[in-house]
């Protein structure tokens, strides 16, 4: 291998974080949030480490501000987060829980108040469990339209 002289980042490089809804925000069943495919596959015995799950994770839901600080601490110019739909629409789709839409909203204005950049992920593997009982999710043209 032949070393190279490497050129710098520019200066509009966005260094940053990503994470994925289920994985730090924990609050489960708090303020309305449906449940998730995942929320259902974890308490399947013997489908996780020790039977781990996502209930509390890093109470992210609850510790955003401080997670925040970190990682403008960090210099972190960027952060990378997916919404739990069920959080938004807990059955899918229908009525907006407005305590979820909030929190992102609570969020985003935290990051930019950080002047942290937020990139924002649709959808994370998280489908809601009443889409998957209805019609297999992801297995059925009607996600489309839900989605």
């Amino acid at each position: 291998m032949e070393h190279k002289e490497l050129t710098s980042f520019p200066k509009d490089f966005l260094w940053g974080s990503a994470s994925a809804a289920y994985q730090v925000e924990g609050a489960w069943q708090e303020d309305g949030k449906g449940e998730s495919v995942w929320d259902r596959f974890v308490r399947i015995p013997g489908k996780t480490f020790k039977g781990t799950n996502g209930d509390l994770a890093v109470d992210h839901y609850h510790r955003y501000k401080e997670d925040i600080a970190l990682m403008k601490e960090q210099g972190l110019k960027a952060y990378r987060f997916s919404v739990a739909w069920t959080r938004i629409f807990p059955n899918g789709r229908g009525e907006v829980n407005q305590a979820g839409l909030a929190f992102y909203e609570r969020l985003i204005d935290e990051l930019i108040e950080n002047d942290i950049e937020p990139m924002l992920t649709l959808y994370h593997w998280d489908l809601p469990q009443a889409l998957q009982d209805e019609y297999n999710g992801w297995e059925s043209r009607q996600i489309i339209e839900d989605f």
